[in-house]
């Protein structure tokens, strides 16, 4: 280690001084939350002008276990966008609620910091300690209203899954290394056919897909969200599918496409089945629900099977398709969810479809708002959930699997009936939509900025995907 590593990686430093001054704010400040709050968004921010600096060049540090620049760096922005977004509408939520806590923002601090480890990892230890930090953050997030027994639930579930992934991943990773004597992506790349010729080889592979899987709530391995997502604080909810599925797609096209050249082989075909799964899964599932953040885990469930088509594909148009849809995903879901956590109340009331009835004659900028962000969840354009689809299938189609991309298309049609089922009943039926409070100023700015960049990259798609194909 050296003096330029360290200022190569100042904005995963600068979240993890921002984690440490949190713990020191709650120690000598109490229960004074606000205070808190002003900090973590100052640290994101700074980071997020570190890693705005560092995007342009690309290399390693600390003996070649982290990426710096480009990759890493693209990804770091997002994840704290996500945390910027889901922090300036947490205070109104968690007061409305009544447990506007410090500890908070620390927990989204370090899930943010095991987040960019993720991100910037070139060895699958680095990997696994990322996913521990973010993970372990989000198992207590879940459960942040202690005093609700579904709340309870989301978090035991999520922990007691996660446990069971982790092992899949720590003994892949074992298994990796006792069959080639190296954790170092880089070293797996270069020697990866020679590697693929031994089966405890390509068990290990087995497992991390597995582990990953679980992360994005991929089919058969997604049991745990639908019940966490409704479980969890709504804004801990926008957070976990946004910031925590960018992390796992970071860490999945980092080992696979980055490190496994399986294009065409048998692990190519399994990502495909489980993608083809996902999309069919999630969204029929999804068409029964009437608690709206249960329908947004089984559409989760579903978008994490487009972007895995990506994946599955393994070329560098299916690289840049998932660069461009996690972004594109990020703006979409955390504007979804902070709608709803305005509309929800206490006791859980406030979040079925029957609730929004009539929203568009209470609150007309609110029915617009959620309108368009279900028409770009739907792949409607000129939004940017249709492009994030375009490229995600146009990588299949190119990889040989156009079966795969009808398979999309076709259930991307079955979601928009539950995605327009929510505009007719904010504009077409009869109804006392019950928004007692006006969101506060920090939330409606949270909102701008997530409808205008769902808007921005319909229109310009080329704004993010020329810069993902620098990536490749």
């Amino acid at each position: 280690m050296n003096s330029n590593d360290l200022l190569h990686i100042l904005s995963l430093l600068t979240l993890i001084v921002t984690g440490l001054a949190l713990l020191l704010v709650e120690a000598t400040r109490g229960t004074r939350a606000n205070l808190s709050y002003y900090v973590s968004l100052a640290g994101i921010l700074t980071a997020a002008g570190f890693a705005v600096a560092e995007i342009g060049g690309e290399g390693t540090a600390f003996g070649g276990m982290l990426r710096i620049g480009g990759f890493a760096s693209y990804f770091t922005l997002l994840f704290l966008t996500s945390a910027f977004l889901t922090i300036l509408v947490s205070r109104e939520y968690l007061t409305k609620l009544n447990l506007h806590r410090g500890e908070y923002y620390i927990l989204i601090v370090f899930a943010t910091t095991g987040m960019v480890l993720m991100a910037s990892a070139l060895d699958l230890i680095i990997i696994f300690l990322g996913i521990e930090l973010m993970s372990v953050s989000l198992y207590v997030l879940a459960g942040f209203f202690r005093k609700k027994h579904i709340s309870n639930e989301a978090s035991v579930k999520y922990f007691l899954l996660g446990a069971f992934a982790t092992g899949f991943l720590l003994y892949g990773i074992a298994l990796i290394y006792g069959s080639t004597g190296t954790t170092d992506m880089l070293v797996l790349k270069q020697n990866f056919a020679s590697f693929s010729g031994n089966g405890l080889f390509l068990v290990g592979v087995g497992m991390l897909v597995v582990a990953f899987s679980f992360k994005i709530s991929a089919v058969p391995f997604h049991m745990w969200a639908p019940d966490v997502y409704e479980g969890a604080p709504t804004v801990v909810t926008a957070f976990m599918s946004t910031g925590a599925k960018a992390a796992a797609f970071a860490a999945f096209v980092s080992v696979f496409i980055g490190s496994f050249e399986y294009s065409g082989s048998a692990v190519s075909e399994i990502l495909a089945l489980i993608a083809a799964a996902s999309m069919i899964i999630g969204n029929v599932s999804a068409v029964v629900q009437t608690n709206l953040k249960r329908m947004l885990a089984y559409s989760s469930i579903a978008h994490a099977g487009y972007m895995l088509s990506g994946i599955a594909a393994g070329n560098p148009e299916g690289q840049t398709g998932i660069l461009f849809y996690v972004v594109a995903y990020t703006f979409m879901n955390i504007g979804a969810f902070t709608i709803v956590s305005v509309m929800e109340k206490e006791e859980d009331k406030g979040l079925t479809f029957d609730d929004y009835a009539g929203l568009s004659t209470k609150r007309p900028y609110l029915a617009a708002l959620m309108a368009l962000f279900m028409f770009s969840l739907a792949g409607i354009p000129p939004f940017a959930g249709f492009f994030g689809k375009y490229y995600v299938f146009l990588s299949a189609v190119k990889a040989n699997m156009a079966w795969l991309a009808v398979v999309g298309v076709l259930t991307s049609v079955i979601s928009v009936y539950y995605y327009l089922r929510l505009v007719v009943m904010m504009y077409f039926r009869d109804g006392q939509a019950d928004v007692s409070a006006t969101p506060s100023l920090h939330t409606v700015i949270a909102l701008v900025l997530a409808a205008l960049f769902v808007v921005q990259l319909g229109l310009y798609p080329s704004l993010i995907v020329e810069l993902a194909q620098r990536f490749q």
